[in-house]
């Protein structure tokens, strides 16, 4: 067996050594979503709906401010790399007061989402209108917005022990945080222990609980663990540094900005199909949730590649953050592939998990399809983006995910699914097949600027990532 071949057996094991635990967080956390979905779904095709209205203005918000926090990985991975770790310390008390700032922020918006939801209800025709679904939508998204601030703390502690290729614990606290939201989803949708019955409400409640106590036992296991007993972060909190705050802004607001491209494309979708009615809105709901599960897979491999991208470059081996990148992509194909045949063998068995309304079984295993064409693609984007966020090259994703998603993916999906220029209006299975569009062409372009970038010198790569 050759040495390369040896080197990349090797590096295959570092990275699903990381990549496992989490895979198993985002599942954990993922499927927060998916149960909320499921036992919503249960009470009514309105609590439903409104779970997708909610969702398509919760997700791209929160995951805009988790992106700007994720910046901390490439840069704790890279002192890591290089030795540094007294510095990372400051670095983590800093992303608390940047997370203090975004939830203020993200709160506030959450606050206000009855103008945005009641304006969406007036694109409906008559007979649609569901003053019921959109007061639903309101208040989850009311109750859920409390439990902002600690998502963003956890996601900060977070970001620093993966940075730190300490896995394990975001898993914990991930499947523990799922154990708590499931039977407090109970409770608080169908009313029991006294209670009054919230329905999809309660999900928010219920979620915003799970987050806090997500954050709490995540900052036990920091204070107490051997493992990080050199980074104490309460004998480093300062008051705000702005020059650290700005340099992570500068590092991930590109990376915030391509996750928020991304994520508003399949909500933007979702805001135009609302007006089609409750079941095309459900049935979308529900393809998306399972794709989003089965994304957790290479948005794993994502956070594994900044890792060990990020660590060699700060041990200054460029030959081995290229190594990474190629053994990380060969993984994601390998485990999307897996995905996606197990969503066109199991399509409507898979839909029949969250409801057994028949319009939305039958539009929902339609999208199922199509969304078992784009996990290539997607998987190969989203590993992308993770190698160019270790090489600290995180411009580009922005441009590329700019493009790809609202000047392409979203106008074909419009053209597709609400004209007739080219086919007959096509409804959602349109804009699923924009998705597939927008997709392919980011995976073209990210992966073309990585291999720009792996063939520039050494020292033009170290001083870029530096």
């Amino acid at each position: 067996m050759s040495e390369h071949n040896v080197s990349s057996i090797k590096e295959s094991k570092i990275l699903l050594k990381l990549a496992i635990p989490v895979i198993f967080a985002q599942l954990a956390q993922t499927g927060m979503g998916a149960v909320d979905s499921i036992m919503a779904g249960r009470v009514s095709t309105s609590d439903l709906a409104a779970i997708a209205a909610g969702n398509a203005i919760w997700w791209p918000i929160i995951l805009l401010a988790q992106g700007i926090l994720l910046a901390l990985m490439p840069v704790i991975a890279q002192l890591n790399g290089a030795g540094r770790l007294h510095k990372v310390a400051s670095n983590t008390v800093q992303g608390f007061w940047l997370a203090l700032f975004l939830s203020l922020v993200v709160v506030i918006l959450f606050s206000n989402s009855h103008h945005l939801i009641f304006y969406l209800e007036t694109f409906k025709p008559e007979h649609l209108r569901n003053d019921k679904t959109a007061q639903i939508a309101i208040d989850f998204l009311d109750a859920i917005k409390w439990g902002v601030p600690g998502y963003l703390f956890y996601i900060v502690l977070r970001a620093q022990n993966e940075a730190l290729s300490i896995t394990v614990p975001s898993m914990v606290t991930a499947f523990i945080g799922l154990s708590i939201n499931v039977p407090l989803n109970y409770v608080l949708i169908y009313g029991k222990l006294g209670l009054p019955a919230l329905g999809a409400v309660g999900c928010g409640y219920a979620t915003a609980t799970a987050f806090w106590i997500m954050f709490i036992l995540m900052a036990i296991y920091n204070k107490n663990s051997f493992r990080v007993k050199d980074i104490n972060i309460l004998e480093n909190i300062r008051g705000p540094d702005f020059k650290i705050i700005m340099k992570l802004i500068k590092i991930g607001l590109p990376i915030a900005l391509a996750i928020f491209f991304e994520v508003t494309l399949f909500t933007a979708v979702t805001l135009m199909i609302y007006p089609m009615g409750d079941a095309p809105t459900a049935a979308h709901l529900v393809a998306l949730n399972f794709s989003s599960l089965c994304f957790v897979l290479p948005l794993s491999l994502n956070a594994a590649a900044t890792i060990r991208v990020g660590f060699s470059l700060g041990e200054k081996r460029t030959d081995r953050a290229k190594m990474s990148a190629y053994v990380s992509l060969f993984w994601g194909v390998v485990l999307a592939s897996c995905t996606g045949i197990i969503t066109l063998l199991f399509n409507e068995q898979i839909v029949r998990i969250y409801t057994q309304e028949t319009p939305v079984v039958m539009l929902a295993t339609q999208l199922l399809v199509l969304s078992a064409i784009y996990q290539i693609s997607d998987a190969v984007q989203v590993i992308g983006s993770g190698i160019l966020r270790g090489y600290k090259d995180t411009k580009l994703i922005f441009y590329a995910t700019f493009i790809s998603y609202w000047l392409i993916g979203l106008p074909s999906g419009y053209i597709l699914g609400l004209t007739d220029w080219f086919v007959p209006a096509m409804g959602p299975n349109g804009f699923w097949i924009g998705f597939i569009i927008g997709l392919t062409t980011s995976a073209i372009l990210l992966m073309s600027r990585m291999v720009w970038l792996q063939k520039q010198t050494d020292e033009f790569v170290l001083a870029k990532s530096s």
